[in-house]
């Protein structure tokens, strides 16, 4: 486990008053008031959601630097206690054969093209050990996760390549159907296609399942989801939702979701959008981007072949509207809730950075993941569940998934006789057995 580091004093300034009082902050007759912001720090701290990716594109935007817009860059995520990232691999629905792997392509290359710029900083990250190890070295272990399997083009060799490109997850859908799965929509449930999954939607399952990529539920109908609980052989993450108990949006996950989730062994990352989590934001939300429809529908006609200028458009009108934010509580009411009813063992952080226009208040980018833990402790969770939801549960589920890929290339390998990569699946087995704290 990491060494505990002081907090430099620039990451002090960020915190309110009120905050750095809870957290202890400059405090000295009390050095049991540090334990909140000493756990976030010694912890490994893993978010599964950014769409902060688009900007690794942009030959003007630099990582490295501090911004005063956007939810994240490398000073704020070192601030944060931020230790490991899955970078979205997202684009709309992308018309044209191949069109949408291109784009893709170039989406991943550019979060390989930003770690090999910052190699003391960041590195590239595909198994728990690698995570491990490089939260070990100070560096911040970066992933990606493939955002809907429209991007596949109902094919398994481009799924396979992501794979070999270190994409870790892919979640089934986005806000539309593909032709094999059921999505739940963003604004509105879309009427149901193939009522779940389609046979070659559980083919993508299963090879996910070979492969040892995380098979992500965010986005997906409830059928869908339902569909993937009964054909999938590993546990299963919604990589950015939340609870719909609290807040009744198609995008959060039902009571008897997150019991099947935590009975499958898998984990829901909590989504931090207000306009998913405040019951009393979804519909000014809702109505205000019902409202900027023909201009975002103009922006993606204006600059359908290029994704940056697209990018670059969406964020000005977005950034130019007032979006209302909903409060700590309300996001730390997610949090309970899920903890209590999936378990302390199945609840973690799918922040949605850069992807949504509004965050709670105290929570307005990565630097402020501090806030969370205090929360957490101060709403009576323990040190240790609270470590859990911060990353270990997720570090579990993606180290499980790992395992039923290699067993299944050691039964392949027995089947033919043995081979390479039986040994291979064996070897890979043992040394997650020496990494993983039992």
């Amino acid at each position: 486990m990491r060494r505990f580091q002081p907090i430099p004093p620039v990451a002090m300034r960020r915190f309110p008053p009120i905050l750095a009082a809870a957290l202890g902050l400059g405090c000295t007759s009390a050095p049991e008031a540090l334990d909140p912001l000493r756990l976030h720090h010694d912890a490994i701290v893993v978010d599964t959601h950014s769409d902060t990716t688009p900007r690794f594109q942009d030959p003007d935007w630099r990582f490295d630097e501090r911004h005063e817009t956007g939810h994240q860059d490398l000073p704020r995520m070192r601030e944060g206690g931020l230790d490991v990232q899955f970078w979205s691999i997202y684009l709309g629905e992308t018309p044209g054969k191949g069109a949408a792997i291109r784009e893709a392509l170039e989406r991943i290359d550019a979060v390989h093209e930003l770690v090999a710029a910052n190699p003391e900083d960041l590195a590239l990250a595909t198994t728990v050990a690698e995570i491990r190890e490089a939260v070990g070295e100070g560096r911040i272990a970066c992933l990606m996760g493939v955002e809907g399997g429209h991007i596949i083009e109902d094919s398994l060799p481009a799924l396979r390549t992501y794979h070999r490109l270190g994409v870790r997850y892919m979640t089934l859908t986005h806000s539309f159907h593909t032709s094999w799965a059921d999505s739940s929509g963003t604004n509105s449930v879309p009427e149901p296609v193939h009522r779940g999954l389609t046979d070659f939607g559980k083919q993508v399952v299963a090879e996910m399942n070979r492969l040892g990529m995380m098979v992500d539920v965010s986005h997906v109908s409830d059928e869908t989801f339902y569909h993937v609980i009964e054909v999938t052989s590993a546990p299963v993450i919604a990589s950015h939702s939340s609870a719909r108990a609290v807040a009744d949006h198609p995008r959060n996950m039902t009571d008897d979701m997150l019991r099947a989730l935590a009975e499958n062994g898998g984990v829901v990352m909590i989504n931090f959008y207000s306009g998913y989590i405040d019951m009393e934001l979804v519909e000014p939300i809702r109505g205000m981007f019902q409202t900027l429809g023909p201009e975002i529908a103009a922006l993606r006609k204006a600059h359908a072949d290029d994704p940056l200028a697209r990018s670059r458009a969406f964020g000005e009108l977005l950034a130019a509207q007032e979006v209302p934010r909903t409060s700590m509580a309300v996001l730390l009411d997610h949090f309970d809730h899920a903890l209590r009813v999936a378990g302390p063992d199945h609840v973690g952080i799918g922040a949605d950075w850069d992807g949504v226009v509004s965050m709670p208040e105290g929570m307005g980018d990565v630097s402020r993941l501090p806030a969370l833990t205090a929360g957490l402790l101060e709403r009576g969770h323990s040190p240790e569940t609270v470590r859990k939801v911060l990353g270990e549960n997720l570090l579990r589920v993606m180290a499980r998934v790992e395992d039923v890929a290699a067993r299944s290339a050691f039964v392949r390998g027995v089947r033919r006789g043995g081979g390479g990569r039986a040994r291979d699946g064996a070897r890979a087995a043992a040394t997650r057995a020496r990494v993983l704290p039992q």
